[in-house]
């Protein structure tokens, strides 16, 4: 476990586009709070740090630290002096093992963006054990991919067993509305997926796996969410969503390390909501064959501008379905864009809820690990809302 450390918390890639925004909100939202935490910024260059701190107005004191993926001693270095790393230095299947096994050496709690689920599940493999042993929590996931998805579907049931009794066995994920884009590094972690699976072909049997994060156990049939569907419990079209990969595993993962609070026969799809009749169709059947991404070329480092992240948003309804027709709503809403603005801050609050709900060791999802703790931070701090339809 993490005894006395100099630092609660460290920004691992702090000069990096989602980094520094991490780091930014740090700066401004904890400034002259009693709460805030011993926060520091890690990356390759001391100059680009000290250059990054000032323009984002943190302050002269805050410590930058000097630490490299391809130096793992620096990485333990850094991994020991702090009792949360976050990092957000992907695509994590190329710079994330040497850290995630710095962390795990060290009883240092861990927290990424990472959407990459085949080398999550690989993570899961080598470190579970250790972690457990170490104290260390290292939790995958805590942006956008799977923060609203993995505690809206927590929330959720929690409704739905309080209404009902027993929880809902069928959940639908379904993304009413959102405006902000994909970042460059979400980019360029399918790329690398993509020539893994190309190296190891065996990988694409697990990543199609809604599963794949929970090793040992295979539950019932899930529904591909690939092509157009009606959805009769919103009475619209509904779409392929390009987060679902990524964020059924999370959720499956999470229910299996609540012991299936909410199952083992738990069934849950997303997708995106379009309109009614047939626009709704063309609509559904358009985006099902359009680039998720655009034709931007986004390069990690790159995003868009303050005025277009704070002008994003997302809105997330949740259905849990019961066999004798019944079901409950329950819906996530954030107030920034997705891929940036929300997700730096929801990274940022997982580091300060790590900080303050110890947990045992081993290798996480933040609904697993920290749950309602987490609701409550977002709620407060980062601009989410989570809410009962009735």
């Amino acid at each position: 476990m993490a005894g006395n450390r100099d630092l609660d918390i460290i920004v691992y890639g702090a000069t990096g586009f989602t980094g520094r925004l991490v780091a930014e909100y740090l700066a401004h939202h904890y400034k002259d709070r009693k709460d805030a935490p011993k926060w520091a910024m890690a990356g390759r260059s001391l100059d680009k740090l000290a250059e990054v701190r000032d323009l984002i107005g943190a302050s002269e004191e805050t410590p930058l630290i000097v630490a490299d993926a391809s130096d793992p001693a620096s990485l333990d270095t850094m991994a020991a002096s702090t009792q949360v790393v976050l990092t957000t230095v992907g695509p994590y299947q190329l710079y994330g093992s040497e850290l995630v096994a710095a962390c795990v050496r060290a009883g240092t709690a861990y927290a990424d963006l990472c959407g990459e689920p085949g080398w999550m599940r690989e993570m899961i493999d080598e470190h579970q054990d250790a972690a457990k042993a170490s104290g260390a929590r290292i939790t995958f996931s805590c942006g956008f991919d799977s923060i609203p998805f993995d505690l809206g579907v927590l929330f959720l049931q929690a409704e739905a067993v309080k209404r009902h009794g027993k929880p809902a066995p069928r959940v639908k994920g379904r993304v009413r509305k959102m405006a902000g884009g994909a970042s460059g590094g979400t980019v360029a972690s399918l790329t690398e997926t993509l020539k893994a699976i190309a190296k190891k072909p065996s990988l694409a049997l697990l990543l199609k796996s809604s599963f794949a994060l929970t090793p040992g156990f295979e539950g019932p049939s899930q529904p591909t969410g690939l092509i157009p569907e009606y959805d009769s419990a919103t009475g619209t079209w509904t779409a392929p969503f390009v987060m679902a990969p990524i964020n059924t595993k999370n959720v499956h993962r999470t229910n299996f390390l609540l012991g299936h609070r909410w199952g083992a026969d738990l069934v849950y799809d997303e997708m995106v909501m379009t309109t009614i009749g047939d626009a709704g169709k063309a609509m559904a059947e358009a985006m099902a064959k359009a680039n998720p991404f655009g034709d931007a070329q986004l390069k990690p480092g790159e995003g868009p501008s303050k005025e277009q992240r704070e002008n994003g948003f997302y809105d997330i309804l949740f259905i849990g379905e019961y066999e004798d027709g019944t079901s409950v709503r329950a819906s996530v809403q954030g107030d920034r864009d997705p891929g940036y603005g929300s997700t730096s801050k929801m990274l940022a609050e997982t580091g300060i809820a790590l900080l303050e709900n110890k947990g045992e060791g081993g290798v996480w999802t933040p609904g697993a690990l920290l749950g309602d703790a987490l609701i409550e931070r977002l709620t407060a701090n980062a601009g989410l809302t989570f809410q009962i339809e009735e």
